[in-house]
């Protein structure tokens, strides 16, 4: 008896643990990885192959990387193959219908979300950003809309104090990886039934702007903190001293009351403690315009700042 096959679409580290899962159990058939075109990267702009079609190819896989997916030339090579699933995990493209509607069982996407909630581009980030407790992983039917297919399996986890966007977006991958593996054998043998979402409790998590890193230093601490670990490692979170942009590393939010205007440093001896909002937030580490990376009590021995020095553009 064959195997259920597949056309496996993803692109950047997030999709890779689910395509090393699907091959690693042995379950299935996968005669097309799909990806995007390899693009320039680093000071040599050296066009580099994308973290799912390296991982493909040194498994032996056909890989194909169309400008875009919507084309005659690959809606025509996708029917030939006759897949019983996409699955489709940070791809980059969108699907159309005609490309919906050639799997014989259906196309599957991983979104790193709970969904309804955070459809869009950003799940990870925002949902650190906005201090949720928990987040997770949820297996989709794919139709036309951002998201908002039927929803198949999901798992859960805890955003703890110290989680970043970095270190929540690998924890997610190998959720990911391992739910797909349960969600396909479970449309096929019945036990997995799609559901629809509710609509009316479905949330936005729209792409980060460079821009959104500039620290509000009249929100409070504590949100400051996860907006902070949101944007990391990118766009970052940033501030201004004199004119002079430093970027803010890691924080500890404190309950420590204050009459300072925010943005105002209140401690700046060995910790570098600032008023905001609603608390105090102390900044464990950070950077100056030309320098690296370091712990508060280093970066003040080579830039003092008094107290009273307002942050801030």
């Amino acid at each position: 008896m064959s195997k259920p096959s597949i056309i496996f679409m993803g692109t950047p580290d997030f999709a890779v643990n689910a395509l090393a899962a699907l091959h690693e159990s042995g379950l299935f058939e996968i005669p097309l990885v799909v990806s995007q075109p390899d693009r320039p990267k680093g000071r040599g702009r050296k066009l580099e192959p994308t973290p799912v079609k390296a991982y493909a190819e040194a498994k032996g896989y056909r890989v194909e990387q169309p400008e875009s997916v919507k084309s005659d030339e690959f809606i025509r090579l996708a029917k030939e193959i006759a897949p019983d699933f996409f699955v489709v995990v940070a791809f980059g493209q969108i699907l159309n219908q005609r490309l919906l509607d050639i799997p014989k069982v259906c196309p599957v996407n991983i979104h790193g979300s709970l969904l309804p909630r955070y459809r869009g581009a950003a799940p990870i980030q925002r949902a650190v950003m906005d201090g949720e407790a928990i987040t997770g992983v949820t297996t989709m039917v794919m139709d036309r809309g951002m998201d908002t297919g039927d929803m198949l399996l999901t798992v859960k986890t805890p955003i703890g104090p110290e989680d970043t966007a970095a270190t929540l977006h690998d924890r997610l991958s190998l959720l990911g990886g391992e739910l797909i593996v349960k969600t396909l054998p479970g449309l096929l043998d019945g036990s997995v039934k799609p559901e629809p979402q509710d609509n009316k409790a479905a949330t936005h998590a729209a792409m980060l702007s460079k821009a959104e890193g500039e620290i509000d230093w009249s929100a409070s601490a504590r949100i400051i903190d996860c907006r902070l670990r949101g944007m990391t490692p990118w766009p970052g979170a940033y501030t201004f001293a004199d004119g002079k942009r430093i970027r803010i590393h890691k924080t500890l939010p404190l309950e420590t009351a204050t009459t300072a205007a925010p943005g105002t440093v209140v401690t700046s001896d060995k910790e570098l403690e600032v008023a905001t909002g609603d608390g105090v937030l102390r900044i464990v580490e950070l950077q100056g315009a030309n320098g690296k990376r370091m712990p508060a009590e280093a970066f003040l021995r080579g830039n003092p700042m008094e107290p009273g020095t307002r942050l801030g553009s």
